[in-house]
């Protein structure tokens, strides 16, 4: 047998649980030394000490004994079993005194300090969740509810400042994190607890203000220095008051608001039990976290159940509500990752990019550190099980999770305490009132034996009901009796899908509507069966149709008439799982292999050749290896400039990753390579760096597979690329050297180059600018040797910049204007915006700042023409900079001020230098 399992916790009242049960303790004096103990948990306590605690100077003879007595009374409570002047497990004589052998997974404070020394390492983001995790300990100040005196005597006071100091750096965390609501709950109840601690209000103070709170941090500053006026006759220090100067200088900002809820339906009806059931819980919402399970077959309502009772409750939530579809059934087996699901909440929550932790553990941290204090309704639709939807589950009292899966989740309700509610089919009674609520009440009078037949052939699934609905609704002047003779007549015709788990053969009920359609119609239905999801555009179903567009557009839109497809959004079309399915078996039983590969090729080769067209608009240097051409009948979008490129790409993104993955999947594996190659561009563009790394890593494998040198080397150094953007320079780094190795021997001059910029790249982060010079020095050399006009045009920048970098402003600007005239010559706007900022910054080291802000302003105009704020707040600073250089300190704060703005709502950590640029300033003015 193993050793029973015991906790001890001393940070707040002492307690001791011994296999989860909580053990009752002697007196005080018995409590009290237990807590000196576990606070010097692995140290030796010398009994005169031990005699100083619990007596003070007036110890009586007998202290010794009783000592040794209570000694014995905590071995046998945490050791009921242990042997008469047996050692124990736990209480050890040593050096004189007593030892307790307790470590970090049976004591709190021990667990504590280990969290806040590995947070002291970690990057801002991981901080934030490990030193909350480490305050979660804390129930109250050490060894709470023992006489003052003894607690003064033991020295607990130096324990609880430890606490004081966590707070203060899960603030400082928060801050560079730019999550300040993550720890906001715990630094007000600190400052509250603590009214004169100036580093902590300070921070209370910043927090307030980052998180949208400005109002409140200034009364805060208000109400301190009256009570240190009043109860000390003290001014505030310098940091409350450089604190309240940043309050005075930041631009209002209020964190993001998300409000994702699919449409309600508005003919919702028959779960009026069900709806009252899961309501009912949250009349005594005492501060909880409540987490509710709905569960049930496919097609039996879940998410319409769901989303109706959420838009329900939604103003109970004022923080805002979160929801993803997780795809847990997906016919395709592209089930959602928790990571993936939990960085599109980061997105929403308004964390940057470049502010998301590695790691899906890391993650989870911060997602519920940015719910800490906040009342927000998670809706986790179609989930596989617990351990996909566990990360993603909130961690704060006042939110409400609602979780909806084809199983039930037991551990949910053993781990979490959840709530659970299975759906049944609709009964006649209920499928009449569903029937109603769609072809009206007088249309079912005299029906009821139809009514019941309808509603057996539809096994009480909702999603079957609505197809009969629809039906029934196209022809007004059918009776309900021939509705159901006909569906009578089709049932049981599809066999195979059977082997769904629906109670019924509820494929005939799809069949049925789908022979109400026009064959073309009929046909698309069954294609959009090999479509890998999540959704479909018209374009997109075109090509995998070999249609034109218009006529794909009109037979989706008669699909969606007979609920065979829903256009859940303008221009976008999804399946239910259950009719994903269905089509893929109609495809699958119905059409011969060589037609499905062509379509399948069809619909693969228009994202490529779209996503290639994007790649060549937002970097037109990086000249992707040709796709070749295009089947028959399929051609890219015509994508007319940036906005319209990353407009598409955006739209698509999620069947973009779907198709990669598909491609890889079914040995399509050069395809696999070329498109993760050409989104390469969009995932840096937008920050989906975690993204962009899992997908090279796939184009990697594929490469692998293909036994292509060429391809291996890009894969790794488009790995490379993403790892390194993500701060795994350990990674990286071998990886790039390993690309160039491989290219060099390829003789491949375009992939060596594009190398040498990414190692330089790498050198600019490690401070090694002269390394980063030498290298895109190589890459430029390889470029002119083979006349790459786009890409010499975006290196010559390079060169450039980092010439002015080391002050060489005269070699920087060779380089920049013939950079230029071979960019307006491209038509490069993002390449030109660049080089602009880079001329203007060595016009400025030269001193020429008339010339430099002429550059600034020109870069300035094409980025915001572009729609790039993080580059537009770039060259706002410099320009800034410039102004001030002149002698107009009002122009400067002007152009800073607007960078902040931008900078804030990025929720981009240069704001800091912004804001510490707009304090000098004014602090001069001050002193002038």
């Amino acid at each position: 047998m193993g050793l029973e399992p015991v906790e001890f916790s001393v940070l707040g009242p002492v307690r001791v649980l011994r296999s989860g049960a909580e053990v009752v303790l002697g007196g005080p004096q018995e409590r009290a030394l237990l807590a000196l103990l576990l606070v010097r948990a692995g140290q030796p306590v010398p009994l005169s000490e031990i005699v100083e605690v619990l007596w003070g100077p007036r110890a009586p003879d007998s202290a010794v004994n009783v000592v040794r007595r209570h000694v014995g009374s905590l071995r046998r409570l945490v050791e009921p079993g242990l042997p008469a002047r047996a050692a124990g497990r736990w209480l050890a004589r040593d050096a004189g005194g007593y030892r307790w052998a307790a470590d970090a997974g049976s004591l709190d404070l021990l667990r504590f300090r280990r969290l806040r020394e590995e947070a002291g390492g970690a990057t801002p983001s991981r901080a934030v969740g490990l030193l909350t995790a480490a305050l979660d300990l804390w129930r109250g100040p050490v060894a709470d509810g023992l006489p003052a005196e003894v607690r003064e005597r033991a020295g607990f006071d130096a324990v609880d400042r430890e606490h004081l100091s966590a707070v203060r750096e899960a603030a400082d965390a928060a801050l560079d994190a730019g999550v300040p609501d993550a720890v906001l709950p715990r630094l007000r109840r600190a400052a509250a607890a603590h009214p004169l601690d100036e580093p902590l209000l300070a921070r209370l103070v910043r927090v307030l203000a980052a998180a949208g709170h400005r109002s409140e941090a200034v009364d805060v500053y208000r109400a301190v220095s009256a009570r240190l006026a009043d109860e000390l006759g003290i001014d505030p220090g310098a940091e409350l008051r450089d604190a309240h100067r940043a309050v005075l200088l930041d631009p209002v900002s209020v964190p993001p608001v998300p409000a994702q809820l699919p449409h309600d339906l508005p003919t919702f009806t028959g779960r009026e039990a069900e709806l009252a059931e899961v309501l009912g819980p949250l009349e005594d919402h005492s501060g909880t976290l409540l987490i509710t399970a709905v569960d049930g077959m496919a097609g039996i309502g879940k998410t319409t159940l769901a989303v109706h009772w959420a838009h329900r409750i939604a103003g109970r939530f004022p923080d805002g509500q979160l929801y993803v579809d997780l795809r847990g059934f997906d016919p395709s087996g592209t089930a959602m990752s928790a990571g993936e699901a939990v960085r599109l909440f980061l997105d929403a929550l308004g964390v940057p990019p470049e502010r998301v932790p590695h790691g899906t553990q890391a993650q989870a941290a911060l997602y519920r550190s940015m719910l800490s204090g906040r009342r927000l309704l998670v809706l986790l639709d179609n989930a596989r099980d617990t351990d996909q939807i566990r990360p993603l589950l909130p961690g704060t009292p006042g939110c409400l999770a609602i979780v909806t899966s084809r199983r039930r989740l037991p551990s949910l309700v053993a781990a979490h305490g959840a709530r659970t509610l299975t759906l049944r089919p609709l009964d006649a009674g209920r499928a009449r009132a569903f029937l109603a609520r769609r072809l009206g009440a007088a249309r079912l009078v005299g029906e009821d034996r139809a009514i019941g037949e309808i509603t057996e052939l539809c096994a009480g699934l909702p999603l079957a009901l609505a197809c009969v609905a629809a039906r029934a609704a196209a022809h007004p002047h059918f009776p309900l009796s021939a509705v159901a003779a006909e569906l009578r007549a089709a049932h049981g015709s599809l066999d195979a899908f059977s082997r769904t788990d629906t109670a019924a053969n509820v494929g005939a009920v799809f069949s049925w509507s789908l022979a109400a359609v026009s064959p073309g119609a009929a046909r698309l239905y069954r294609l959009l069966g090999l479509h890998p999801g999540p959704d479909v555009s018209a374009a997109a179903a075109a090509a995998l149709a070999g249609l034109p567009v218009r006529e794909a557009r009109r037979l989706l839109t008669e699909l969606a008439g007979v609920h065979l497809a829903n256009e859940h959004a303008p221009g976008r079309y999804s399946l239910h799982d259950l009719l994903r399915a269905h089509a893929a078996e109609l495809v699958e039983a119905e059409r011969p292999e060589d037609e499905r590969e062509a379509a399948v090729d069809r619909l693969y080769a228009y994202f490529l050749h779209t996503s290639q067209a994007a790649d060549r608009i937002l970097a037109p240097h990086a000249d992707p290896p040709p796709p070749g051409p295009p089947p028959t009948g399929v051609a890219a979008e015509p994508l007319a400039d940036d906005r319209e490129a990353l407009a598409w790409l955006t739209a698509e993104y999620p069947v973009l990753l779907a198709v990669l993955d598909g491609a890889a999947r079914s040995g399509r594996d050069r395809l696999a390579c070329l498109l993760a190659w050409s989104l390469e561009p969009f995932f840096d563009r937008r920050g989906h760096w975690h993204d962009g790394m899992a997908a090279q890593r796939t184009a990697l494998a594929s490469a692998v597979k293909l036994s292509d040198p060429g391809w291996e080397a890009r894969g790794l150094l488009g790995l490379a690329r993403a790892e390194g953007r993500l701060g795994l320079h350990d990674r990286s780094l071998p990886r790039l050297r390993r690309a160039l190795e491989l290219f060099t021997a390829l003789g491949d001059g375009p992939g060596q180059a594009q190398t040498h910029r990414s190692l330089g790249w790498e050198c600019d982060q490690q401070g090694d600018l002269r390394g980063a010079l030498r290298h895109n020095q190589l890459a430029l050399e390889l470029f002119r040797a083979q006349d790459r006009p786009a890409a010499q045009a975006s290196v010559l920048n390079s060169v450039g910049w980092y010439h002015a970098l080391l002050g060489q402003y005269r070699q920087a600007l060779s380089h920049c204007f013939e950079a230029l005239a071979l960019l307006q010559d491209l038509g490069d706007r993002y390449g030109q915006a660049s080089t602009w900022d880079s001329i203007a910054y060595a016009q400025h080291g030269l001193g020429r700042h008339p010339h430099a802000l002429l550059g600034y302003h020109n870069a300035l105009t094409l980025y915001r023409e572009l729609g790039v704020p993080y580059l537009e707040a770039s060259t706002l600073v410099r320009i800034g900079d410039t102004h001030l250089a002149t002698g107009a300190p009002d122009e400067a704060e002007e152009a800073w001020r607007e960078a902040l703005a931008l900078f804030t709502g990025l929720g981009h950590p240069d704001a800091d230098e912004v804001r510490e640029r707009l304090s000098g300033n004014a602090g001069a003015r001050d002193l002038a």
